[in-house]
């Protein structure tokens, strides 16, 4: 399960997640986002899958939220993949409460390269 309380505080990545995530919550989806086909796996369980809003940053990095603006996991309602090297991203959702969660390290899945797979939880968008 996804540790929300798990948040290290200090770093210069986390400032600029964690400003992307607050922008997300209270602002539309910036007009370049695209409608996109999602899948969130949590403990190999699928917790979402269906249309979200994809929206690109540089770098390869993403955001994902609900089409209907509604939580795409239990009191999540923004999800993060910021690459921090070739084929390895850091994970984070933001809360419905506005609290940020780390969920962790990703990498890409070589097997379906629009997949990012960490310990415990899986997100896709196509």
């Amino acid at each position: 399960m996804i540790n929300t309380a798990n948040l290290r505080h200090g770093s210069w990545m986390d400032a600029v997640v964690y400003a992307f995530l607050g922008l997300a919550l209270y602002m539309p989806p910036p007009a370049g986002a695209k409608s996109a086909q999602c899948v969130v796996r949590q403990n190999g369980g699928v917790g979402y899958s269906g249309k979200c809003v994809f929206s690109a940053e540089a770098n390869g990095s993403f955001a994902i939220q609900r089409s209907d603006n509604l939580t795409i996991l239990p009191g999540v309602v923004v999800i993060s993949v910021a690459i921090t090297a070739p084929g390895v991203a850091e994970v984070r959702g933001l809360t419905s409460s506005g609290s940020h969660s780390r969920w962790g390290p990703a990498v890409r899945s070589k097997v379906d390269p629009a997949c990012w797979k960490g310990s415990d939880f899986e997100i896709c968008a196509d």
